[in-house]
């Protein structure tokens, strides 16, 4: 057994103790994120020294076993990550192995720098992945029936608001076509359209009920004291939101539309860090490319079931072909 080295990401969302206290190191007084345990060639962690791509490419069966290369080829299939939000991250989706391989492709040709601020698809893997919380971790998950997402806004009585989202109660439409409707009107707010956010947001404040609309209310109200005027502030409205206990983990495959909002835990995914956001972000938003590739069914399907497979061995099953996750209690 070798010790193995992850890389810390200084993303402006991260807490600056949670990872350092989880390492047993002095916070660095920097914003810390997430810590990258694997092989992607953006940040490979290392064993004495050496990055861990470059070993698993140099013996790619001695490494990670001829089973895996011969279903995913020479590289480490998962990238495990320990996140650690101490503000929302962004309002984000991740594409399917087809439209990575052609987003990638086409990013290659055009010239496009691989670590580029502007670049979408930094590789050509699929991101499906799991988040374990650690801690008490409040997430954005999948979309809201439209219909129960309508009601919200009438109730917040923000007229203009409620004009632009009138599609959620189109009872001639499906629920993905009304949910892709106004996600994308949403999305391409204009500078005048803006003015709605703070709206919204002030009437959110105004509400004294402590049921499922003040928890609608709250998360504008959040979202828009770290990005105030975001049009992803009314966006993320459409969607699911819920609470993590230590031990419970989400789900998210291709296309689903996902935000943390705060906590944090162990994530495993694919080995990818393709991310298409669309708002409640400094970094690169591409909101065409991510309306292209979301899922609009409506609904909440993500949370997973652990499955106790011996004493204090705690399996959680996906589909995902790359990764697995246990989860062992000691004692």
């Amino acid at each position: 057994m070798e010790r193995l080295n992850g890389v810390v990401q200084p993303y402006a969302w991260g807490s600056r103790t949670a990872i350092p206290d989880f390492l047993g190191v002095a916070p660095s007084g920097e914003p810390q994120a997430e810590l990258w345990l694997g092989a992607h060639p953006l940040a490979p962690s290392t064993i004495d020294g050496e990055p861990l791509d470059k070993l698993v490419a140099h013996d790619p069966v001695g490494v990670v076993g001829a089973a895996s290369v011969d279903a995913f080829g020479p590289r480490l299939p998962f990238l495990l990550k320990v996140i650690a939000a101490a503000q929302p991250l962004s309002l984000q989706a991740h594409p399917s192995r087809a439209e990575a391989e052609a987003g990638f492709e086409s990013e290659q040709a055009a010239g496009i720098p691989r670590d580029a601020p502007n670049r979408t698809y930094r590789d050509g893997w699929p991101k499906p992945e799991v988040l374990c919380a650690l801690v008490t971790t409040e997430a954005l998950c999948g979309f809201r029936e439209p219909d129960e997402t309508y009601q919200m806004f009438a109730k917040l009585g923000v007229a203009d608001a409620l004009d632009l989202v009138g599609p959620l109660a189109d009872a001639a439409l499906s629920g993905e076509e009304r949910l892709a409707t106004v996600f994308a009107r949403l999305l391409r707010l204009t500078s005048e359209q803006r003015c709605m956010i703070t709206d919204v947001v002030q009437a959110a404040e105004a509400v004294q009920a402590s049921d499922e609309l003040a928890l609608f209310g709250r998360t504008a109200i959040e979202l828009n004291t770290f990005y105030p005027d975001d049009p992803g502030v009314l966006a993320a409205l459409l969607m699911n939101r819920i609470t993590l206990h230590p031990g419970e983990a989400l789900y998210m495959p291709p296309g689903n539309l996902h935000a943390y909002l705060s906590g944090g835990g162990i994530e495993i995914m694919a080995n990818s860090d393709n991310v298409m956001r669309g708002g409640l972000t400094r970094k690169y938003v591409n909101v065409e490319e991510l309306l292209a590739i979301v899922d609009f069914t409506p609904g909440f399907h993500g949370l997973i079931t652990p499955i106790e497979e011996s004493r204090g061995v705690w399996r959680y099953p996906t589909p995902a072909p790359e990764f697995g996750l246990w989860r062992i209690e000691a004692g």
